[in-house]
C-alpha cells in the first residue's frame, strides 16, 4: 500500500492544521483574499477612485450650486429677501419719476425754453460764487460780530465741500443719463450724481442764514423758497434723481448742526480772527 504524499512539513496533503488560517472553521486563507479583493473593488474604499467619482458626479459640474458643502455665510440666497425687494423697487421708482420731472433737461424737452433760467439759478448755488463772496465780505468787515458770522459761513461752505465731495466718492452713483454734462465749474467728483451738492448748500446756508441775519418776514420766506426751487430745478434739469435731493436737503440741515456745534468764535479760534484784524 503506497503512503499519502506529504507537504513540506510532513503532514498528508488531505489534512490541514486547525490551528492556521487557512482552517474551515477560520474562513480559509482563500476566503480572506477572497473579501480582500471585493473589498478593493467596493465604491469608495480607494479614496483616489472616491475624488474621482466626486468629481464627476452632477453637484460639482459647471452650473451647479454645490450648496450642501458650503458654509452658511458663502451660500447663494435664492430666495431674495423683502427689503431687497422694497429697496429695488423704490430705486425703480426714483428713476421713473427723475425722468419724468426732468423737463428741462435738454432744449427739446417740454420744458426746454426754461433752461437757462433753471441755469442761472444753478450758479445761485454753486460753492464757487459763495466763497468768493464770504472771502470778500469777511475782507471788508469791520466788526467782531460780523467776523464771526463770516468766518463760521466760510467753515460751514467748506465743510459742506469736504462731506459731499467723500460721499460721491464713496456712492459713485452715475447722473441720470438724460443730462447734459454742460455744467458751470465741474471737478471729477462733479460727475457722480449722489447726493445733490447744490442742495446741500441751499439747505445749509438757508439754515445758516434764517438764524444769524435778523431778515423781514417776506426775505425769510424768500430765502426758504430758494432753497426749494434750487433743489426742485436740480431734478428738472436732469443734474439729479430725486432721492439726490432728498438726501441733500437732509445731509445740509445736519451739516449746520455740526457747525452750530462747533461755532468758531474769538475765544476758540482767535488765530483765525486775527487774520482779518484790521485797525
Amino acid at each position: 500500500m503506497q503512503s499519502p504524499r506529504r507537504n513540506a512539513e510532513g503532514r498528508p496533503l488531505g489534512t490541514c492544521d486547525p490551528s492556521s488560517s487557512g482552517s474551515p472553521a477560520h474562513g480559509g486563507g482563500s476566503r480572506f483574499e477572497f473579501q480582500s479583493l471585493l473589498s478593493s473593488r467596493v465604491p469608495g474604499a480607494d479614496p483616489i477612485s472616491a475624488r474621482l467619482r466626486a468629481s464627476e458626479s452632477p453637484v460639482h459640474r459647471r452650473g451647479s450650486f454645490p450648496l450642501a458643502g458650503l458654509p452658511e455665510e458663502d451660500r447663494i440666497d435664492l430666495n431674495p429677501s423683502f427689503l431687497g425687494i422694497a429697496l429695488r423697487s423704490l430705486l425703480a421708482i426714483d428713476l421713473w419719476l427723475s425722468k419724468k420731472l426732468g423737463v428741462c433737461a435738454g432744449e427739446s424737452s417740454s420744458w426746454g425754453s426754461m433752461r437757462p433760467l433753471m441755469k442761472l439759478l444753478e450758479i445761485s448755488g454753486h460753492g464757487i460764487p459763495w466763497l468768493l463772496g464770504t472771502l470778500y465780505c469777511l475782507s471788508r468787515s469791520d466788526s467782531w460780530a460780523g467776523r464771526e458770522v463770516l468766518m463760521n459761513l466760510l467753515f460751514a461752505l467748506l465743510l459742506d465741500l469736504l462731506l459731499v465731495s467723500l460721499i460721491k466718492g464713496l456712492v459713485r452713483r452715475r447722473r441720470p443719463a438724460h443730462n447734459q454734462m454742460d455744467m458751470f465749474f465741474t471737478v471729477s467728483v462733479d460727475k457722480y450724481s449722489f447726493p445733490s451738492g447744490h442742495t446741500t448748500r441751499a439747505a445749509l446756508v438757508s439754515r445758516f442764514i434764517l438764524n444769524h441775519l435778523v431778515l423781514a418776514i417776506p426775505l425769510r420766506v424768500l430765502v426758504v423758497l430758494w432753497a426749494f426751487i434750487l433743489g426742485l430745478s436740480r431734478v428738472m434739469l436732469g443734474r439729479h434723481n430725486v432721492t439726490d435731493v432728498a438726501f441733500g436737503f437732509f445731509l445740509g440741515y445736519m451739516q449746520y448742526s455740526i457747525v452750530d456745534y462747533c461755532w468758531l468764535s474769538p475765544h476758540t479760534a482767535p488765530v483765525l480772527f486775527l487774520l482779518w484784524n484790521q485797525p
